[in-house]
């Protein structure tokens, strides 16, 4: 039971009993955790202040909601180094985890003038559209947007786009990918995003904008990526 004597919020004790039970493997990965109803009659105390516990966990990523079903114990976060340039299939088998894409569009299309510029490419000149959700044990990871230049990859498919496009580029073509940029941010997930990751819509995301290059500075790759904030964290080591 709560101790309502002490100078903790009771919401703060639910979560403190919620993490303690998922610690404690009763309540263990992929299971649902009891209602709001149930956790209220329980601790004699109101929804609104079990939801506040539960929101919290959610955020923190320790629980996540499904839509019209209910809240869960969330898998550990798959945690990826900020440090080297790697593909989510190559990530996803150091984890020992298979990886799969489910591809929305592959479309070739005039360059829009913003992709232009980052590409370095002529007005005119085509690039590949490409959206994927990325797949981790066939769970949805994130959404990937990606452009790239027609010219330099004349003969991407579709079957290769649902692998590893640096796979294709690195031993296929024998190309190089050097470097890239990336900027990351936190934000909520609006309907679209939450429908194909499977969240709520508000729920946590990060979303990446990465840009690549081939060797001598040659950019061949712009990528936006939505990745469910439940699921990942992003972790680099900092030297003094």
């Amino acid at each position: 039971m709560l101790k309502k004597n002490v100078p903790l919020p009771l919401y703060y004790q639910i979560e403190e009993y919620l993490k303690q039970k998922i610690e404690e493997k009763e309540f263990e990965a992929g299971r649902m955790i009891p209602s709001e109803r149930e956790l209220s009659e329980r601790f004699e105390v109101s929804r609104m202040t079990v939801r506040q516990a539960v929101t919290n966990l959610v955020n923190a990523g320790v629980l996540y909601r499904e839509k019209g079903k209910g809240t869960y114990v969330a898998e550990k976060k798959i945690e990826q180094p900020l440090k080297g340039l790697t593909s989510f299939t190559e990530d996803m088998k150091k984890r020992g985890m298979t990886s799969s894409s489910r591809l929305l569009a592959f479309d070739v299309v005039e360059a829009p003038r913003e992709i232009r510029e980052k590409l370095n490419l002529e007005e005119g000149e085509k690039v590949y559209g490409i959206q994927r959700i990325r797949m981790a044990d066939e769970k949805p990871m994130a959404i990937e947007n990606t452009f790239m230049p027609k010219e330099l990859l004349p003969d991407l498919t579709e079957e290769i786009v649902q692998g590893s496009i640096y796979n294709y580029v690195e031993h296929e073509l024998g190309m190089a990918i050097s470097q890239a940029r990336q900027i990351i941010e936190a934000r909520a997930a609006d309907e679209e995003e939450a429908n194909y990751l499977n969240i709520l819509p508000d729920s946590p995301v990060l979303h990446i904008e990465r840009k690549s290059f081939l060797a001598h500075n040659v950019p061949f790759e712009v990528v936006t990526s939505t990745y469910r904030a439940d699921r990942y964290k992003f972790i680099t080591d900092i030297d003094r």
